[in-house]
């Protein structure tokens, strides 16, 4: 006899609602929960046939039937080609470095709903932390600079500063070590008004140079702290799939925050402030007012250099934590160890002359 489709979405209906309830199945609870239209006469004949061939067994009489270690056998076997092609799929999507980063990542986010059934999010990596990297001074003639900082993430930024007296090679050395030595590895938070202070005094008359630097550092700061992020959603719809989220009032206001973008970038934002790893928002834990009857997961992703992003999952607050947890780890390690750094970006501003 042939395990055919019929039999088989038969048998799996059979095994996941005893997995789920621990009871014996029957006819009646199977044709409920399957979307074949058969009747329950129909069905018992297939179970008949199912546990002929050694699939189900009826624990005793005028019960329904329970799964065999056969069944299981089955049923995991598929369950792992089934998972082992997802993982494929996901990694395909990773390796593909010669798409765009933008197409990679829409697909990411809808491949990460579909396989958790809820609404998956996600932000497109920028730079955290922007501590400054590098900063050069060379002499282009007797009273310019070329002006070059770099902050992580190989941001760079070149800036002319014009000078009221000649500079010499050897001052522009000594200027050069204190910038380097007193800035290097700083955040703009960190570069404090003492700290300005004594290098100012420690350049003495070439303090207006240190002024000149540390405008283009905040500048430059600032422009990448202010860009627009990017965020991606998908599944919107599976919040129709539980009872507690689908009334028109609470999927509507839902809904709409996933189409605000700003309101998500200040949730990302926050989960950010929070720290990297896991974060679980339960209910009224939630920054964002819409999502108080939700349950959020999120996760920060790494590429180096201090490139991050956030993946999340939104979803009831009765959601599948561990399953959710998993996906996110699993995305989290692909981006990280598929991803590399972007090439160094030029940002335009006044006065800018090539990249040095």
């Amino acid at each position: 006899m042939e395990l055919d489709a019929r039999k088989e979405t038969i048998l799996d209906a059979i095994i996941q609602t005893y997995l789920k309830t621990g009871e014996p199945v029957g006819s009646r609870t199977i044709s409920k929960y399957t979307d074949l239209n058969l009747s329950s006469a129909t069905i018992r004949n297939e179970m008949s046939d199912l546990e002929e061939m050694g699939y189900i067994i009826q624990p005793h009489t005028s019960a329904g039937r329970i799964p065999t270690d056969r069944a299981y056998r089955l049923y995991v076997d598929r369950l792992v080609v089934k998972k082992t092609e997802q993982v494929t799929a996901m990694n395909s999507l990773m390796i593909a470095k010669t798409s765009r980063m933008e197409e990679v990542l829409k697909q990411v986010v809808r491949l990460l709903a579909s396989n958790t059934n809820y609404t998956a999010m996600l932000s497109a990596p920028s730079y955290k932390g922007n501590k400054v990297k590098f900063i050069q001074l060379s002499k282009l003639n007797p009273r310019q600079l070329l002006n070059v900082v770099v902050i992580e993430g190989n941001i760079v930024k070149n800036h002319i500063i014009d000078l009221k007296d000649d500079i010499t090679e050897e001052q522009v050395l000594k200027l050069n070590l204190l910038l380097n030595t007193r800035f290097n590895g700083l955040t703009l938070s960190e570069i404090n008004l003492g700290l300005i202070s004594n290098v100012k005094e420690e350049a003495g008359s070439h303090s207006e140079i240190v002024s000149e630097v540390l405008d283009t550092i905040a500048e430059v700061i600032r422009a990448e702290t202010d860009e627009d992020m990017k965020i991606y959603t998908s599944g919107a719809n599976n919040i129709f799939k539980y009872p507690e989220l689908s009334d028109s009032e609470r999927a509507s206001r839902l809904i709409s925050t996933l189409e605000e973008k700003d309101v998500l970038q200040d949730f990302v934002k926050a989960s950010d402030e929070s720290g990297s790893g896991i974060q679980v928002y339960i209910g009224e834990e939630s920054p964002v007012e819409s999502m108080k009857d939700c349950s959020v997961v999120t996760a920060t992703y790494e590429l180096g250099d201090g490139l991050q992003g956030t993946i999340g999952i939104i979803g009831p607050k009765r959601m599948d934590y561990e399953r959710v947890m998993d996906s996110l780890k699993t995305v989290r390690a692909s981006l990280n160890e598929v991803f590399g750094l972007p090439e160094n970006r030029q940002i335009p501003g006044k006065n800018e002359e090539s990249e040095a």
